[in-house]
């Protein structure tokens, strides 16, 4: 489920060492994430920038991400240190949220599937040593399925058998939505704010799944028409989707009830995907 962001405008000194030592100017009004991560829009040369110092250690995992990409199919890294991170700018003006809610679902799902096998795809060197394992990303789903029951319980045991046969681990993005892949115009469609995972490719497409809003998410025949899009586009057996989203969907809703939120737009997909897999 994707992740907003909160506006609040950070205190000057945040991004002032940075920008005095990258040679930046800033381009609009800072802002802070939920996580405490401040971004800054800026210019460095008259090129468009994005100067974002992590807040958490998950957010400075997803920049090491971002770096190993290189990239394709991501926004490319042009400076990193410590906390913080400098991206390139992606300014165009597409959006797959916007697609997705009018009649174009089908094309923003295609874009999504094609961005992450972007990210799958091999590289030369060694993977960023701070990605983490799936089996510790999911360790949140059992107690949850525990303490709540009902449909956690089938998501942890699809999780279970999941990791259990789980293919050759590549590095995942951990949170593909329509937010989070931007027009990047003449590179084509690019991600953002990775997690930073490591596992099987075929959990980066459930919360493809899950998004972008639960109208849309909900809506009959959808999750069945987007399982099929990303089993012909990844190369998945539709089961083994249809597991990821609803394993996904009830760690979503672990996250969300350990937090005392409501997680009913989760467990609705988590049902959606527990009856598609029993027709």
């Amino acid at each position: 489920m994707g992740l907003g962001s909160q506006a609040i405008d950070p205190p000057e000194d945040v991004f002032r060492p940075w920008l005095d030592c990258w040679g930046l100017v800033s381009d609009g009004e800072g802002f802070t994430t939920r996580f405490g991560s401040h971004l800054l829009a800026v210019t460095r040369n008259g090129e468009a920038a994005m100067l974002k110092i992590a807040g958490h250690e998950e957010e400075a995992r997803g920049a090491a991400a971002m770096e190993w990409w290189g990239g394709d199919g991501a926004a490319t890294v042009l400076a990193r240190q410590g906390a913080a991170l400098l991206l390139e700018r992606v300014i165009g003006s597409r959006s797959l949220s916007a697609m997705a809610r009018s009649g174009a679902d089908q094309e923003a799902t295609t874009v999504l599937c094609r961005t992450a096998a972007k990210l799958h795809a091999p590289r030369v060197g060694a993977r960023p040593p701070s990605l983490v394992p799936l089996d510790v990303w999911f360790r949140a789903l059992e107690p949850a399925a525990s303490r709540f029951g009902g449909i956690l319980h089938r998501s942890a045991d699809a999780a279970r058998m999941l990791l259990a046969t789980a293919a050759e681990p590549v590095v995942l993005h951990g949170d593909i939505h329509h937010e989070n892949v931007l027009d990047g115009g003449a590179r084509g469609w690019l991600a953002i704010d990775p997690k930073g995972l490591l596992g099987e490719r075929g959990f980066d497409y459930a919360n493809i799944l899950c998004n972008p809003d639960i109208e849309t998410a909900g809506a009959p025949a959808r999750l069945r028409a987007g399982v099929a899009i990303i089993a012909r586009e990844a190369g998945l057996e539709p089961s083994r989707i249809l597991n990821w989203a609803l394993a996904y969907a009830g760690l979503s809703a672990s996250w969300t009830l350990g937090d005392g939120e409501d997680a009913s737009p989760a467990l609705e997909i988590a049902e959606i995907a527990a009856r598609e897999l029993q027709a």
